[in-house]
């Protein structure tokens, strides 16, 4: 039987609305899935501006990284994906204050939709 290449990270803070793991660890990498602004205390999306959907994703995302024994200095790369791009500028206000310099690559997308009606969507690598 071949090894594993990919080691599974659970956050109890965070949820997964599918078959997918918070994040996976294979050689130093880690990648983290998507995080949608669901408050993980109630299930359900926060609701509000952008700001306070983004906010959320990030606490989400932060666990997670957190559950694998990592933090915000460890990431590399983080992926946002909008439905509508005139919300780039908030999200690009709560982004700046949740890393220090040298920031991360992003890259950020419009989408035309995301799971559960989310406004915003975040994913992420980082290197342990």
């Amino acid at each position: 039987m071949a090894a594993k290449v990919r080691k599974e990270i659970t956050a109890t803070s965070a949820v997964a609305v599918g078959p997918y793991s918070h994040a996976v660890d294979s050689d130093g990498l880690v990648y983290l899935s998507g995080q949608t602004p669901i408050d993980p205390a109630t299930g359900r999306l926060v609701t509000g501006d952008i700001s306070s959907q983004a906010e959320q994703c990030f606490k989400n995302l932060f666990a997670v990284l957190e559950a694998g024994g990592l933090s915000e200095g460890n990431v590399l790369k983080v992926n946002v994906f909008l439905v509508d791009m005139s919300d780039f500028e908030a999200m690009n206000s709560v982004y700046q204050d949740k890393f220090g310099q040298p920031f991360p690559a992003r890259t950020t997308i419009g989408v035309a939709s995301l799971p559960l009606g989310a406004r915003i969507e975040i994913e992420i690598i980082a290197r342990r």
